[in-house]
């Protein structure tokens, strides 16, 4: 069985509702971020980190990945053009959207008072949905990659999730729409219930 280690108010998200979609089992233990249990297994103190055996895998898409893989699903065949153009889809999303998010939050709370710069964040938000605007021309619906789920919905789905959280208004209706749609997903509403626990 898999040990997840981070609170699913984290990217840690990611890797439970790939499992969940995988039909997985897994243990989690939602340690914040810094915290001992997760300074444990990852020196830079960041969530989340699969557990497999003795084995320490980080890094939300890294893991995810590496689950689609072993487990034959979520994903495009490595070493197809569908893979390529599937990986290309996710780095963009992790460069365009969850990158912006994460500038927020570090002007947000994540860096010392003193460094912050809260006066960044419209020109962000602004970021955000210019670059939401171009991603959504790229969706080859209803998935990202056409007719099938993959992980690359995964990252973004919680993208779009995490810029609800951050008060970042979303203004493209597709992408509302799509966001909605991602968030029916038994898997996705599966681990949206551990939040609330």
């Amino acid at each position: 069985m898999y040990k997840v280690i981070g609170t699913p108010l984290s990217r840690s998200f990611r890797v439970l509702w790939a499992l969940e979609e995988l039909g997985q089992p897994y243990e989690l233990n939602p340690a914040p971020p810094q915290s001992p249990d997760i300074l444990a297994v990852n020196a830079s103190g960041k969530v989340p980190a699969l557990m497999e055996g003795e084995a320490v895998l980080t890094d939300s898409t890294a893991i995810i990945t590496y689950l689609a893989d072993k487990h034959g699903g979520l994903t495009a065949p490595a070493g197809t053009l569908a893979r390529a153009q599937q990986d290309a889809m996710t780095q963009r999303f992790l460069d365009e959207l969850d990158a912006i998010l994460w500038t927020a939050a570090r002007h947000s709370f994540a860096l010392p008072k003193d460094q912050r710069v809260p006066e960044v964040k419209p020109s962000l938000k602004w970021e955000f949905n210019r670059n939401l605007d171009r991603i959504e021309t790229q969706i080859k619906g209803p998935f990202v990659m056409g007719e099938e789920f993959t992980l690359a919905d995964i990252v973004l789905t919680h993208c779009l999730n995490w810029a609800y959280g951050a008060k970042f208004p979303v203004e493209n209706q597709a992408m509302l729409d799509y966001g909605k749609a991602m968030r029916s997903r038994p898997a996705h509403q599966r681990v949206a219930a551990l939040m609330k626990k």
